[in-house]
């Protein structure tokens, strides 16, 4: 079963900015799980196909499926009761 964290952020972002210590913090404690960022801007497509409308967009993949959200800051335990379900 393979698990995905895809994280939707912008440069511009001021709290996507806070997150990205957060984000780096679960890939070093879990390396099991693939974290893949999106820059928005440079992929807007893929963004449309996720519906992504605000950033920060974390969203959890199982399987290719989407199995959680989450918009906005969050701390890293809500991030990994995300990758849980």
């Amino acid at each position: 079963m393979s698990v995905e964290l895809i994280d939707f952020y912008a440069d511009w972002c001021g709290p996507c900015q806070m997150m990205k210590p957060v984000v780096a913090e679960l890939e070093k404690v879990h390396p099991e799980i693939k974290v893949t960022s999106v820059n928005i801007d440079e992929e807007d497509e893929l963004a449309e196909k996720y519906g992504v409308s605000s950033i920060p967009c974390f969203v959890v993949l199982r399987d290719g499926k989407e199995v959680a959200r989450e918009v906005g800051v969050v701390p890293l335990k809500k991030l990994e009761k995300m990758l849980e379900k």
